[in-house]
This record gives C-alpha cells, sequence and structure tokens, in this order.
C-alpha cells in the first residue's frame, strides 16, 4: 500500500470520530430551532468550510428541509471590504457580528490551528455566545485554545488532515440528517412537513 494512504489509514483510526457525530445530532437540533451554521477556513480548508455548508443548504442522504449554513469566505465582496478596511485578520469576525445570534454554531477548519483570522472568528464567535467547534491538526495551537470543542488529527502532513476533515464533514453531515430524520415527528408541523420526503 502507498505510504500516504497508510498514514491515511493510521489517522483515520486515531480520530474521534464519535464526537464528530455528536456534534452532528447536536446541531440538527439548533438548526431545525431555527439556528445557523456558520463555517470558516483559508484554502484547502476554506474549500471544506463550502462543501460543508452547501451539503446543509442542499442535502447530503436523501431529502430534508434545507437548513441554514454559511461559508464565510463565500461572502466575497463583504470579505474583501472588510480585508480592505479592516485587515485580512479580521474577515470573518466582522461577518459573525453582523449575522450570528447566541446559540448558533461556527464550525473552523485548519490544518495548522494558527490561521489568525480563524482564530479571530473562534474569540468573535464566543463572545457573542456562539458554539464553536474545530477541525485542526494534531498539535497545540491558537485555535484549539479559542474554541469550545475539537478533533485533532493526527498526522504529519497537511494533506492527511485536509482528507480526514472532509471525511469528519461528510459523517457530521450524516448524523444531521439521521437526527432531523429521527426528530421528523416532534418539531412543529409546518418544519414536520418540510423534513419528510
Amino acid at each position: 500500500m502507498h505510504p500516504h494512504l497508510v498514514e491515511l489509514q493510521r489517522a483515520l483510526s486515531r480520530t474521534d470520530t464519535a464526537r464528530v457525530e455528536e456534534w452532528g445530532r447536536r446541531l440538527a437540533r439548533v438548526l431545525l430551532a431555527g439556528g445557523r451554521l456558520f463555517a470558516c477556513g483559508n484554502g484547502g480548508s476554506a474549500a471544506e468550510a463550502q462543501h460543508l455548508t452547501a451539503e446543509l443548504v442542499g442535502r447530503f442522504d436523501g431529502e430534508r428541509r434545507p437548513l441554514s449554513a454559511i461559508a464565510l469566505h463565500a461572502e466575497t465582496s463583504s470579505l474583501t471590504a472588510i480585508a480592505n478596511d479592516y485587515g485580512y485578520r479580521d474577515g470573518y469576525a466582522r461577518q459573525l457580528r453582523a449575522h450570528a445570534r447566541p446559540g448558533d454554531v461556527l464550525v473552523c477548519l485548519s490544518t495548522s490551528g494558527a490561521s489568525e483570522n480563524v482564530v479571530a472568528a473562534a474569540a468573535a464567535a464566543r463572545e457573542l455566545e456562539v458554539r464553536t467547534w474545530a477541525l485542526t491538526g494534531a498539535g497545540p495551537s491558537a485555535l484549539l485554545a479559542a474554541c469550545d470543542e475539537a478533533v485533532r488529527v493526527h498526522a504529519a502532513a497537511p494533506s492527511t488532515v485536509q482528507e480526514v476533515h472532509l471525511v469528519l464533514i461528510h459523517l457530521l453531515c450524516s448524523a444531521v440528517d439521521a437526527e432531523v430524520h429521527r426528530t421528523a415527528g416532534t418539531v412543529p408541523a409546518a418544519v414536520r412537513q418540510e423534513v419528510q420526503p
């Protein structure tokens, strides 16, 4: 087997997937109650943040109502205006201050855990009483300290960390969908009608 695949297998086996599934169940309840998910990252992590929000607004595993989820980097006019006027570090944090409400959730993706704009977003979220979950690499980092909870991927290569993050995003979405369908009979009728296929 190729060494990269060996590392990937090893990293997957050491990752706290149960926590991500629990996040999914909790996130479903937040979203069904009218809350919102925000996601942020840079580079490949930004792409994965947008992948996550697309799966929730669209669909992941079968029909259900659309769920509110926003990838902060995808707001390009806002992001570039904020970066121009306030600096790139504040690009995500200022958007959260505009849109987030207590009880919402922010998912932060960073292989290094050192991205200043992602750490600043987590700090802003804490001030706003927004729950913060991090997907990051193995080492201690500023992002770990800034977030309420984290799942760390124990791998040396950033590419492996990102690959595991994508698996975790899919697990999160699967758990959200399962919880949405499980609770379809306990949510208000207007919501239940949208949730059921």
